[in-house]
């Protein structure tokens, strides 16, 4: 980790000052307290507990994957001086501070995973989308498919490809002077978790709003005009191939596919393609791709209503039913973690077509 001093006893700049500036003190560096902070103190004082009683509710005495206690455990040393930190030293006046080492979590840091959020956005507008628009579309499936989605990282990869191939399909149609040949790009966030800190493994997948073709001197694009009959078409076709999918791999049986292909109201297949970004709005398009690298749960969101005994978490959006808050117990908080911890050596991002 890189870390920059703030001097307090630097040489003044070269240039004159104009004649109204007037001296602010030197930003100085204020370290991290995660030992200050809700989720820290739950998991630090419940974790040997969670993990106690969930290895003696089960027969093979091992229920927790090992992923998951490693993430909790790590956690526990992020930002803590005793576990390891680099030193920051001034050379002009010798001032120098410690800056502890960080977990690099995936799921239960949000420090971490907020960092990572912040340069992923970044890099992504600078170096990886270029200035067109770009779409944000957001496909999730029946609870029913849900859980074999969360249970078998394997049926993650083919739902997406039969997804993004309609998608590219749609955007094709829909630009007039696009040869057969041309390519759309996009980038895919794989959420597994809901707004409610529950597991809903769902799809945002920003997708330059058009395709490219390639050309002697490089890449033409073409806009797209999508309609809502084109969405709605991208919504039908992928519930469709989809749920043959599943009849395939043996995890739905014919019936259930028959019958949820009956269902009204697109049968559990949602799919909001809404949010559109102006090819000149780069704050905007960073902001979109915050929001979809986002971390699991927000922490200024969760307080103690006991201290030791109840959890709150304000809900950022009100549930169906009217609730806006979830008043947890501290081994409860630590349950519902443990199911948003994403599997190893999978990206929680990917990249599609010409990016």
């Amino acid at each position: 980790m890189a870390a920059v001093a703030a001097c307090r006893h630097a040489s003044p700049p070269l240039a004159a000052a104009p004649a109204r500036h007037v001296d602010r003190p030197p930003a100085v560096y204020q370290p991290r307290r995660p030992e200050r902070t809700v989720a820290y103190q739950a998991v630090q004082g419940h974790l040997e507990t969670w993990l106690h009683l969930a290895r003696n509710s089960e027969s093979d005495g091992d229920p927790v994957p090992a992923q998951v206690e490693r993430e909790f455990r790590q956690y526990l040393t992020c930002g803590v001086l005793a576990h390891g930190f680099a030193r920051a030293r001034c050379a002009d006046c010798g001032h120098d501070f410690l800056v502890a080492f960080s977990c690099k979590g995936r799921g239960v840091c949000s420090s971490c995973s907020t960092r990572r959020m912040a340069e992923t956005a970044a890099h992504l507008v600078d170096h990886v989308f270029p200035e067109v628009p770009v779409r944000q579309w957001v496909l999730s499936l029946p609870k029913r498919l849900r859980y074999f989605l969360h249970h078998d990282a394997r049926l993650v990869n083919p739902v997406l490809r039969i997804f993004l191939a309609e998608v590219e399909a749609a955007l094709r149609l829909c630009s007039p002077d696009a040869p057969s040949g041309a390519r759309f790009g996009a980038v895919t966030f794989v959420h597994r978790f809901g707004s409610a800190l529950n597991a809903n493994l769902h799809f945002h997948c920003c997708v330059i709003d058009g395709v490219f073709s390639a050309e002697e001197e490089g890449l033409r694009f073409h806009p797209a005009f999508l309609t809502d009959a084109a969405i709605a078409e991208v919504q039908r076709q992928t519930r469709r191939r989809v749920l043959k999918l599943f009849e395939r791999r043996a995890v739905l049986p014919e019936e259930a596919t028959e019958l949820m292909l009956g269902w009204e109201h697109g049968g559990g297949f949602s799919l909001n393609a809404d949010v559109w970004v102006e090819s000149w709005d780069r704050a905007g398009l960073e902001r979109l791709l915050r929001y979809c690298a986002r971390p699991i749960f927000a922490g200024e969101r969760l307080a103690w209503v006991e201290p030791d005994e109840r959890l709150i978490y304000h809900l950022p959006n009100p549930r169906p039913d009217g609730q806006t808050v979830l008043i947890l117990t501290p081994l409860e908080f630590l349950d519902r973690l443990a199911t948003l911890v994403p599997p190893p050596r999978k990206h929680r991002h990917r990249y599609h077509g010409v990016l």
